[in-house]
């Protein structure tokens, strides 16, 4: 192709061109996008000659087979990819400072205590702040990416994934799959967030069926009690227990099941926290563990929220900030759309006559017949 044939392809008139290439004129943001565009590369590569960010994976996985890491990593770059253009464009997303894992703690469930707790406290450090457990998923998010800097999307994960999460110098990252089941949803992210507030994230972390209680890994039991002091923090588990136990010590379906819809979490996992605090005995936890969420929300009154969290959780939600700063860069001219189309999945195409669609065609005018203040046209 000649110079002339491709300062046209990139929207560049040949002197512009021409004077980039001799360092007579600096090439703009928008101009390497769209050169980058054009050549099937990116733009790090242009400045750099560095391939893109690829995804190492840790050496764990929890139970279950390994996904294939090409399927993995595909999922991992459609991220990562928008954190790179933001990084080259100068505006990388806010890193506020994170709690870290106590040195003074030896045993990893001390540390996941000890970091939930402050975990915690970071959350709720306003005074009229709500507990984490009166935050829907959907509040908690936007929480742990403001208070914490983790980006969060509910997209679609290969076959056996529960979870993706990465960290770097960068970003901080958490992947979660819609599902129906909305409380492991729920468990799934506070875990996830626990291994990167513990910094166990360096290498992308896959959790295929994740299975509470049953890690072997040490940095999983961690994350594993970091999810349940996070969102059944003791101090809140018990005052609410003894505003709904009888003067025993008992709690009746109905007041269990008020938990449940308190907590957000599922029967089974408040059975599992009411036994570690020594709260129920072994019969009623055997009984509660044969309760299902829906059936709590049912004795409680509350299948109106049960059927919000469970719309929400079944839906697909992109990073806000990354989508966000991605627009603002198109809108200030200095990329394409092609990495927010990327990031979200869709055409190019598609979304820019979404975000800048066409002026309808003028409707004809109605004859003279028409009486004034009659409907002529409504859009």
């Amino acid at each position: 192709m000649s110079q002339a044939a491709f300062a046209e392809k990139v929207g560049l008139t040949p002197d512009k061109l021409s004077k980039s290439l001799s360092g007579v004129r600096r090439f703009t943001s928008l101009d390497l996008a769209l050169i980058a565009e054009s050549g099937g590369r990116t733009v790090d590569w242009l400045l750099t000659g560095r391939a893109p960010l690829r995804p190492s994976f840790a050496a764990r996985t929890t139970v279950g087979s390994t996904p294939r890491r090409d399927r993995v990593s595909d999922v991992a770059n459609r991220f990562t990819a928008a954190y790179e253009v933001l990084e080259l464009l100068g505006r990388p997303p806010r890193l506020p400072p994170m709690p870290y894992v106590r040195s003074d703690l030896r045993r990893y469930v001390d540390q996941g205590k000890r970091l939930a707790e402050d975990a915690v406290g970071v959350l709720t450090a306003m005074d009229d702040s709500p507990a984490v457990a009166d935050l829907e998923t959907d509040v908690l998010i936007t929480a742990c990416t403001q208070k914490f800097g983790v980006d969060v999307a509910v997209t679609r994960l290969p076959d056996g994934v529960d979870g993706l999460t990465w960290q770097t110098e960068a970003f901080r990252l958490i992947l979660v799959g819609p599902t129906e089941t909305w409380t492991r949803q729920r468990f799934t992210l506070a875990h996830e967030l626990g291994h990167i507030l513990a910094r166990d994230a360096q290498e992308l972390v896959v959790e295929s069926h994740l299975a509470p209680g049953r890690q072997k890994d040490l940095t999983e039991v961690r994350a594993n009690v970091f999810a349940a002091s996070l969102l059944m923090p003791a101090p809140e588990v018990r005052g609410r227990f003894r505003q709904v136990a009888d003067r025993h010590g008992r709690l009746t379906d109905d007041a269990f099941s008020a938990l449940v819809v308190g907590f957000k979490v599922s029967p089974s996992a408040l059975t599992a926290r009411l036994s570690q605090l020594r709260l129920i005995d072994t019969k009623s936890a055997l009984r509660y563990r044969g309760f299902t969420t829906e059936i709590c929300h049912l004795l409680a009154g509350a299948t109106d929220a049960f059927q919000r969290q469970l719309a929400w959780a079944a839906a697909e939600r992109f990073p806000v900030r990354l989508v966000a700063a991605l627009y603002k860069c198109y809108a200030e001219g200095e990329t394409t759309l092609r990495p927010l189309a990327a990031l979200l999945g869709m055409d190019v195409d598609q979304l820019h006559d979404l975000l800048d669609p066409a002026e309808p065609d003028a409707p004809e005018l109605a004859g003279s017949d028409v009486e004034e203040g009659d409907l002529i046209f409504q859009p």
